[in-house]
């Protein structure tokens, strides 16, 4: 749903899926768009994270999944975002992630875009990857604030759903979504104020110590924390 959880989740795949060439998309990235959309079709395959930018209005010959981890904000978008697959007489495979809280938008969905959907089984024995994002994070501070700004931004835009009354802020589990997040710890935003998560266990470490692989930003950062000294 944003252009951060974009950056953090195609770094992440980055890191976590060897072999596969993964490419990042968004809003935001102007002028390297139409570089990556066309690097991204001449590929014989891989992945490709992106907002609704890429919903509708383009064509990627033989995708053969399109997987929606966010319930896209208006139902309309829904149907886009799986026309992006099984076209001009293909076959292929669309899912969205939903929490049961969220289930009754299969229903709205099947009314709303006369679009019927169906179950798929959770998978068995799937690898618990969170702990070596959390070591990204720990090693790399772009890795951490990158998913701080994932998880605000995902909250902000959850908020605003256009199914308010499916999509309730006020129902979401907080310290399960930071636990996703792989967060190292719950950001400060207007959302959580007041808030306590027994359920989410922050790390130890000092946060203010992570720095940067990059080291002229780490060198930048040395610098403006002097100054605020």
């Amino acid at each position: 749903s944003t252009c951060a959880c974009v950056e953090y989740y195609g770094k992440a795949l980055e890191s976590l899926i060897k072999q596969v060439k993964i490419m990042s998309i968004h809003g935001k990235m102007k002028h390297k768009r139409n570089k990556i959309f066309t690097e991204f079709r001449k590929l014989p395959g891989g992945i490709l994270v992106c907002t609704d930018v890429m919903a509708r209005g383009i064509d990627i010959p033989e995708v053969h999944w399109v997987l929606q981890y966010d319930p896209p904000s208006s139902a309309s978008a829904f149907v886009h975002r799986c026309g992006r697959t099984a076209r001009i007489g293909n076959v292929g495979s669309a899912l969205v992630f939903l929490l049961p809280m969220e289930e009754s938008y299969i229903n709205f969905l099947s009314i709303n875009q006369k679009c019927p959907m169906q179950e798929m089984k959770p998978q068995t024995n799937v690898l618990d990857l969170l702990p070596k994002l959390k070591s990204m994070a720990l090693a790399d501070r772009a890795v951490f604030e990158k998913g701080m700004k994932a998880f605000v931004s995902y909250v902000q835009a959850y908020a605003k759903h256009e199914c308010n009354l499916i999509f309730r802020i006020k129902d979401l589990d907080f310290a399960s979504l930071a636990k996703g997040f792989a967060l190292l710890k719950m950001p400060k935003m207007p959302e959580l104020r007041g808030k306590c998560f027994p359920d989410f266990i922050p790390v130890t470490v000092n946060t203010d110590s992570i720095s940067f692989k990059d080291k002229n930003r780490e060198k930048q950062r040395q610098k403006q924390l002097e100054q605020q000294r």
